[in-house]
């Protein structure tokens, strides 16, 4: 089992950064995978980064303003977010797993409890 824990999102203008984590703890060596995804009001839940073995994938939203990183002493990944826009409002949630299909939700087991992040215009 592992449990991830959340860091607590917040609230920034437009233009601004926010930067999330999510520590993992319990048998943390079978998630190689771990990222996040997010779900705005009446949209389904989506893919915005992971990272496994080393490498990092964005959606295509995200390229280019989103840095995902992973302290593996640490069993913690982070999402550093700049750039921020209003469209990028949406709670947030961290997942771990085994999966190598890292924007698909199959590919991870756990997840966290969702952390609420709101950019205003």
């Amino acid at each position: 089992q592992v449990q991830l824990v959340e860091s607590e999102g917040g609230s920034v203008q437009a233009g601004g950064s926010l930067k999330l984590s999510c520590a993992a703890s319990g048998h943390t060596f079978g998630t190689p995978t771990m990222g996040y995804f997010r779900q705005a009001p009446g949209r389904e839940r989506e893919f915005v980064a992971s990272t496994r073995w080393g490498a990092a994938y964005y959606a295509d939203s995200v390229q280019g303003r989103f840095t995902i990183s992973r302290d593996n002493a640490k069993s913690t990944v982070y999402l550093q977010m700049n750039s921020l826009k209003v469209e990028d409002t949406a709670v947030y949630y961290c997942a771990a797993g085994r999966g190598a299909g890292v924007s698909s939700e199959s590919a991870y087991e756990y997840w966290g409890q969702g952390t609420q992040v709101t950019v205003s215009s």
